[in-house]
């Protein structure tokens, strides 16, 4: 075993772009290969491995992880923890299917069924908390609630103080839109959610969904983005401000220093319209162009007409 993280701490000075087993702390890896991927984590025991999510775009890749875990190690992969049911961050898992078992939160497993993902359909699912003890290491997983989505875990190994965080930060800076839109986020717990990852004890190390290690501070400066985001698209909406006008008037500059700022804003705005117009009603009146005439539910789309 120590053989073989010596030679995954010495493939880190490899610089050519291939993708490599980087070590985080005494016995948790992160896979290196093409930016922006999602990241893939790996928990070495001399029991076995726990393999944390993967991608298939890039060379680092299942298939490849699987071959290289088989060259280093000597024992199996064990467990499999699939964040949440999103494709980049869970693809091609199902390569570990004949050794390991498969763990996910209850939401997830549904997701995975009805959306056909192409992944590893895990045989243990939970509801709030679960841990997992193999080698004498011991990972706690999360549920916080609906956030980024409906089933989105978090796994903590305090004794190594690393926090595994997909998708609730972004990786090599503090500063960041850490995606690309609400779609399927809940504003109101993911603002509560990130305040409390902020405040967890025994985390030095935040793995986050995409690039490197970055900080619990990046918890904080996200809240504070995505707390102002819906509080000035939220007055826009009171004032009878139209999707137009918002994206005109919503340029959160004072955030343009964050990465992903020129990428992601214009669908950061366009969707936390969309997430508070479905959260809020309306006070009716009978101006003419009032906000309920202008966008009534359902929107106008097609050849649709409001009936008389």
């Amino acid at each position: 075993m120590a053989t073989a993280i010596c030679q995954a701490v010495h493939a880190q000075s490899s610089d050519d772009g291939s993708p490599r087993l980087v070590q985080l702390t005494e016995s948790v890896f992160r896979v290196v290969h093409r930016p922006m991927a999602a990241n893939t984590s790996v928990v070495v025991t001399d029991e076995g491995l726990i393999v944390i999510d993967a991608t298939c775009r890039g060379q680092g890749n299942p298939e490849w992880l699987k071959s290289e875990l088989d060259r280093l190690y000597d024992v199996p992969v064990k467990y499999v923890i699939l964040s949440h049911d999103h494709s980049d961050h869970i693809c091609g898992l199902q390569v570990f299917d004949d050794t390991a078992t498969t763990i996910s939160h209850r939401n997830t497993r549904k997701h995975i069924i009805r959306e056909a993902r192409n992944t590893s359909v895990p045989d243990i699912v939970f509801d709030q908390e679960m841990e997992i003890h193999l080698g004498g290491k011991t990972l706690y997983l999360y549920y916080f609630g609906h956030t980024h989505s409906n089933n989105l875990i978090q796994i903590h190994i305090p004794e190594e103080r690393i926090l595994i965080a997909p998708d609730l930060a972004w990786g090599g800076t503090d500063k960041a839109l850490v995606f690309p839109d609400f779609r399927d986020a809940h504003v109101e717990n993911l603002i509560d959610t990130l305040g409390v990852l902020s405040k967890l004890d025994d985390v030095d190390i935040v793995v986050p969904g995409h690039m490197g290690p970055t900080t619990q501070q990046s918890f904080l400066y996200f809240r504070d983005y995505v707390a102002v985001l819906q509080e000035r698209v939220l007055a826009e909406l009171v004032d009878g401000a139209t999707i137009e006008e918002i994206l005109e008037r919503v340029t959160m500059e004072d955030y343009s220093d964050y990465e992903n700022y020129d990428w992601w804003l214009h669908s950061n705005v366009i969707s936390m319209w969309d997430n508070m117009y479905r959260w809020r009603e309306p006070a009716f009146n009978d101006a003419p162009g009032n906000y309920q005439d202008a966008y009534p539910i359902g929107f106008p789309i097609g050849d649709y007409e409001r009936p008389e």
